[in-house]
């Protein structure tokens, strides 16, 4: 997506608007860095080389996202999908981690500071997956799964205090049956089969499919991260590739000031004209600027 902002309108030279940007997208990062809960999740997307074969390979596109504190929604691009991408990003993160149960993680679950949560909605969709396969067995899970889900309509609207509560009383004995069903199923389902795998991955990833009780700014799932990435997997097929390491380091910044814009409704060309006026005009207040924060210049 390529942005003008009309020059008469904005006093800040073309050459200086992506150093303005970076500096917000730093900002943005250290801010997201201080959640006590972050979603992330990611997708492949093409990446021109000229030194491999095709002259294509594939890079990653990273989305992390801030809690209540800090609601921004921030992108990283990197040229593969090793540990090296979210390790660097999350460097002295220390809080709750929601995410799939991608291995690259480990390494940052291992020092304690970071606490794993599992995604229900992944477990639930190899149960659905499977259904084919063993349909009263599959069944019997996924109607379990909607008794958690059912809980989480129901107090949506609720403070994280008060969710919390009714996850303790209400969700932890459904956990329980599901552990005990899922142990018996591990008995006599066919490990290989895709209920087996269903059932494997669940008992693989229980302590981290538990430990949205622990905390009601926690979900039951990681779904928004899901949603935020699907603008990337559209995008890709009109836009085909990255043209370079540079070329996916700013899409990731102008995408992050986009996406945190969309998720407080604000217009993203009126916000970033806006900004950048008032830059040029000796607003010195970054965070007064940010998406969440800003407020439009009354005319």
């Amino acid at each position: 997506m390529v942005l003008r902002f009309p020059v008469h309108q904005c006093a800040i030279g073309w050459q200086e608007q992506p150093v303005v940007c970076f500096q917000f997208y730093k900002r943005m990062k250290q801010l997201v860095r201080g959640s006590k809960v972050i979603w992330t999740d990611d997708t492949p997307v093409k990446l021109q080389d000229r030194d491999h074969e095709r002259n294509i390979r594939t890079g990653r596109v990273w989305v992390y996202i801030g809690d209540s504190e800090n609601p921004l929604t921030v992108f990283d691009f990197t040229d593969s999908r090793k540990r090296d991408g979210p390790l660097n990003f999350l460097q002295d993160f220390s809080g709750f981690l929601q995410a799939d149960a991608f291995s690259g993680y480990d390494c940052i679950f291992a020092g304690g500071k970071v606490q794993e949560v599992a995604c229900w909605a992944h477990a639930r969709r190899k149960f659905f997956d499977a259904l084919s396969t063993n349909s009263a067995a599959c069944s019997t899970g996924l109607r379990m799964i909607g008794e958690l889900y059912a809980v989480e309509k129901r107090t949506h609207d609720f403070s994280e205090l008060q969710r919390l509560n009714e996850r303790k009383s209400e969700c932890a004995p459904i956990l329980m049956r599901i552990k005990e069903w899922l142990d018996q199923q591990k008995l006599v389902s066919l490990p290989k089969s895709p209920f087996g795998k269903a059932v494997t991955y669940a008992l693989n990833n229980w302590a981290a499919l538990n430990r949205y009780l622990e905390d009601g700014a926690l979900t039951i799932d990681n779904n928004r991260s899901e949603r935020a990435l699907r603008a990337t997997a559209v995008g890709r097929k009109n836009w085909l590739f990255m043209d370079s390491m540079d070329g996916g380091k700013n899409a990731a910044i102008i995408t992050s000031l986009i996406a945190s814009c969309k998720a407080h409704n604000v217009n993203p060309r009126e916000y970033l004209t806006d900004v950048l006026t008032k830059l040029a005009r000796g607003t010195t207040d970054l965070d007064a600027l940010l998406p969440h924060m800003w407020q439009p210049t009354c005319t």
